[in-house]
């Protein structure tokens, strides 16, 4: 043995040497291996700190099951990544990794004084220790706490990398790729399924790359599965959730492996997978057992030490002892001996082993000590030694070790079978819990379902006979929860195991429980006196590892985290002085500026164009959606507030929309275009949602309607010409439309022609003036809008943006969903109980409407407010009072939608929802603002033309 490598051992290439980093260190390692079997080949044992005492941690396991081996991995600017597995980064010329949640150093870290005062920190000390005095939290407590909390440093650069996402279909999914996995993959490929395996690890074969004995059949099985043309393998993807109807989410790591500069594509993809059929071949973990100070570094778990002797070539020790309550561990110990590895004892919690298994150690020269159990360790950065005891009470007996490994039996992994709503079973023989009864599509295999070898004893913590106060039994390793956190957890009154698990932590960390859940339950029940069935699990939810935010993003980074969607129109307000805003997913103008203007004055000179002669809007993001077959006005009547089968074609109606709580959701303007299709308008933040809502009830509420939905939002661009002048813009271009009054009145449609393309024509207005919206083909938008706008010069026409219209909707009290509402107003309260149809037996919401709270006095209410100075401008948003002088708090009535400057009343204007608004009207209210408390006076909503004379004309 050359320092902690075996020679011949390991699927490694020793002759490849990559170099790498640890807290600076320079280290070489070996093509193949991890960087946890890397440190440990370089005889690096403490890797790590806990998270709150600060104590040494070494590597426990060999996967994702490690709660010890932290580290952040430094891959060049902007590809920090803290929190990674040592065991399962791979390893690669250049890497640079360093420890976490230590300071100044690994070594010598000064946090570890909360070990010394330990006692002092139990289960639930934060919410104890912080609450007195009170004023001490914001000054010293909240942030001392901040300071000290986390695991790693969050990236400060933002991320360089990139990440791809894809759509799967296949026949068969199997999850996990060991030897149960592989077996059903090669029985499937003969059936000519789509079949894909995927495995998180780099290399398919599970547990046995730890068995040298299986390594000759699994070379054959891959061969296979590789020359499969109906098989697709996955390694290094992972299965973080599954979910309904065969959906399954994996992440794919691309490029985490290779050497910095190498790789050119992106990091990870997300798979997401819909399969027929789903095979959970997951496995088991190694569960720790719980004794005292179990947590130095140089204990690991029984199977990991396996793991890197025989897939590595590493030797975890060289004086190794075993602790046992299960048969599985012997292996570790043998394999160790056999390959020159001084093996000190096994020691083994039962009275009786395996005749077997007992003559194989002696065979080795092994001492096997049963019926002990270790009740304390020894040694500081690193363990030296452990003191062992008969189970039932005796002499103790010290043995030196620099490496203990632990066999507590094994706990399948259930997570993604949880995940599905799988039911779970308790074997008492396993102490552990396993998938029970069925789910559709999916059925678990091998160990995962309960199915490992060998024998063990299940117990709740190994007994110590130190003072509890100053050597901890770790269970969960991570968090640092002790054995005696989850028993007072249960003296405090804590039954649920859900309760225990938020009071203690334990199961929270990054792990997720991988290897404390088992052990915590059982301590739990041993407290409570029940079975570990009564005390339950707590809920598996996904991810089952942690998933980097850019794989759930994928390529929705950027320039594409939202794609700006624009209108045709779009370049055409750019090159005319637009500033634009985003509403929704859309990039809309909000102003068009002169020179010498700014936002006030460019709004003011759009609102006096309007109301004195025409001006142009582009309206082309209003959702739009085609309702068409010979129930369509059916479906609108049972969707919509108001009455739809009256409607003639040729008309439009205001449409108000309701969720199912009565509460307003959305609203717009629908045309009957003929006996059974209707074109119907949303709002630009609405139209998806509203389109979603109406495919809901069409296909699960009224399947029997013969009705088609199709979303035309962007078939059409839409052009509003809105003022006194807006009939003589458009009139000299319109072909088959008669556009007088009587003709086409106000809210009223017709299809046509205009400058040359086909058009649905609106008689509508959202500013109270004389109003049209012309509907064309998109392609067709902007050659439409630069004639209206040319030919419109002789009329004075102007351009005007999205704060013009709010300015002037506003004048004339109409509301905007999601500003004037906050999805709590009814009909009633934002005054448009007149669109609700009083004779329709049922609409969306109606029953909602008569609950009491409902119909109850003091509702808040849609009113307008003026303030006693007309230059004032409220701020949206702020609160309503009643009396200025009233003691704090002061109750608050109501709150400001929506204030501006009027141009045309030449004053400011506000909306505001408060309770009994419409009784109030005349009443005296008061505005606090930042500067001073302003007086307003509550008024109609309508401040403009409340006849709505203009237009109609």
């Amino acid at each position: 043995m050359t320092g902690f490598r075996v020679p011949g051992r390991g699927r490694i290439d020793p002759i490849q040497r990559p170099s790498f980093t640890f807290d600076g260190r320079p280290m070489t390692g070996a093509a193949g291996d991890t960087l946890a079997s890397a440190l440990l080949a370089n005889g690096v044992h403490l890797v790590g700190r806990s998270f709150k005492y600060h104590r040494p941690r070494g590597v426990l396991g060999a996967g994702v099951e490690e709660a010890n081996a932290l580290v952040g991995v430094d891959r060049g600017p902007g590809r920090h990544t803290p929190n990674l597995r040592a065991t399962t980064v791979e390893l690669y010329d250049g890497l640079v990794a360093e420890s976490q949640n230590r300071w100044p150093s690994l070594g010598f870290d000064l946090g570890a004084i909360n070990n010394v005062f330990s006692p002092l920190f139990p289960a639930g000390f934060y919410n104890k220790t912080f609450m007195w005095p009170r004023s001490f939290w914001e000054r010293l407590y909240e942030p001392a706490i901040r300071r000290m909390a986390g695991l790693g440093s969050a990236p400060a650069a933002i991320d360089a990398d990139r990440y791809a996402a894809t759509n799967d279909f296949v026949d068969l999914l199997i999850v996990g790729a060991g030897r149960a996995g592989i077996e059903a993959a090669l029985a499937a490929i003969g059936n000519g399924e789509r079949v894909m395996i995927l495995d998180e690890q780099a290399e398919f074969g599970g547990k046995l790359l730890s068995d040298p004995a299986r390594w000759g059949w699994l070379a054959e099985a891959t061969a296979r599965l590789g020359a499969a043309p109906n098989l697709a393998c996955l390694p290094r993807t992972t299965a973080i959730g599954l979910y309904h109807d065969g959906f399954v989410g994996a992440v794919e790591r691309l490029a985490d492996h290779l050497p910095i500069g190498v790789a050119t594509g992106p990091r990870e993809r997300l798979h997401r997978i819909r399969a027929g059929r789903i095979l959970l071949a997951t496995g088991a973990i190694e569960r720790p057992l719980v004794f005292a100070d179990n947590d130095r570094p140089g204990i690991m778990l029984a199977s990991a030490a396996r793991t890197y002797l025989n897939r590595y070539g590493v030797a975890v020790g060289r004086q190794v002892a075993l602790m046992a309550t299960h048969d599985s561990g012997y292996q570790a110990a043998f394999d160790l001996a056999e390959a020159g590895v001084a093996v000190a004892a096994i020691v083994d919690l039962r009275a009786a082993v395996d005749p077997v298994l007992a003559d194989r150690a002696r065979a080795l020269g092994i001492e096997l000590i049963a019926g002990h159990a270790v009740t304390a360790t020894a040694g500081a950065k690193r363990i030296s030694a452990v003191t062992i005891a008969p189970a039932d009470g005796g002499k103790e007996r010290r043995i030196a070790c620099d490496a203990l490994l632990m066999a507590g039996g094994w706990t399948p992994t259930v997570h993604l079978w949880s995940h599905g709503k799988g039911a779970l079973a308790w074997r008492e023989e396993l102490g552990a819990f396993v998938p029970d009864g069925e789910v559709d599509l999916v059925a678990c295999i091998g160990s995962c379902t309960g199915a490992i070898a060998g024998t063990g004893l299940t117990v709740e913590a190994l007994p110590s006979r130190r003072d509890p106060a100053t050597f901890k039994a770790f269970v969960d390793y991570q968090n640092d929860v002790t054995a005696r956190d989850i028993r007072l957890a249960v003296r405090e009154g804590f039954r649920s195991v859900e309760h225990i698990k938020r009071y203690t932590t334990n199961g929270m960390a990054t792990d997720q429980g991988k290897t404390s859940n088992l052990n915590g339950l059982q301590v739990a029940a041993g407290a409570l006196g029940r079975s570990a069935p009564q005390v339950g699990l707590t809920t598996f939810r996904p991810p089952y590892t942690p998933t980097t935010f850019g794989a759930l993003a994928g390529m929705a980074k950027d320039a594409l985290f939202q794609p700006v969607r624009k209108t045709v129109i779009d370049g055409w307000a750019e090159g005319h002085g637009a500033v634009f805003e985003n509403v929704a997913q859309w990039r809309r103008a909000r102003y068009f500026l002169k020179a010498g203007e700014d936002m006030h004055a460019a709004v003011s000179r759009e609102c006096r164009a309007v109301r004195a002669g025409v001006g142009i809007f582009d309206a082309s993001t209003l959702g739009k959606i085609e309702v068409v077959g010979p129930d369509a006005a059916e479906f609108l009547n049972r969707m919509y507030t108001n009455p739809w089968k009256s409607l003639a074609p040729g008309r439009c109606r205001y449409g108000l929309m309701l969720r199912e709580d009565g509460f307003i959701m959305d609203d717009g303007v629908a045309a009957r275009i003929a006996e059974d299709r209707f074109h119907v308008t949303t709002t630009t933040g609405g139209a998806a949602r509203v389109l979603n809502m109406m495919e809901d009830y069409l296909q699960t509420e009224w399947p029997d309607l013969d009705v088609w939905l199709t979303s035309t939002t962007e078939q059409y661009a839409v052009v509003a010409l809105q003022g006194p002048r807006a009939r003589d813009v458009i009139a000299p271009f319109v072909e088959g439309i008669d556009l007088s009054p009587e003709a086409l009145p106000h809210m009223s449609v017709a299809e046509g022609g205009i400058c040359g393309v086909p058009t649905r024509l609106f008689r509508v207005s959202f500013t109270g003036e004389l109003g049209f919206e012309v509907n064309v083909p998109a392609g067709y938008g902007r050659a439409v809008w630069e004639t209206l706008h040319r030919e419109g010069q002789q009329h004075g026409i102007v351009p005007y943006g999205t704060e013009a219209m709010h300015v002037l909707r506003a004048e004339k009290g109409y509301i905007i969903v999601g500003q004037d509402t906050d999805g709590t107003l009814t009909p009633d309260d934002a005054g448009l109980g007149w669109a609700v149809g009083k004779k329709k037996p049922d609409f969306v919401g109606r029953r909602s409407l008569a609950r009491p709270d409902i119909i109850a006095p003091g509702r808040k209410q849609f009113v307008g407010l003026l303030t006693d100075d007309p230059k004032l401008v409220l701020e949206e948003g702020a609160q309503i009072i009643l009396d200025p002088a009233a003691p704090m708090p002061v109750p608050m009535i109501g709150h400001v939608t929506s204030s501006y400057w009027s141009e045309t009343l030449g004053r400011s204007i506000a909306l505001a929802v408060v309770a009994d608004g419409r009784a109030r009207v005349g009443q005296a209210l008061y505005v606090p603002m930042p500067e001073l408390v302003h007086r307003v006076i509550v008024s109609d909503s309508v401040f403009y033309d409340p006849e709505g004379v203009r237009l109609r004309d």
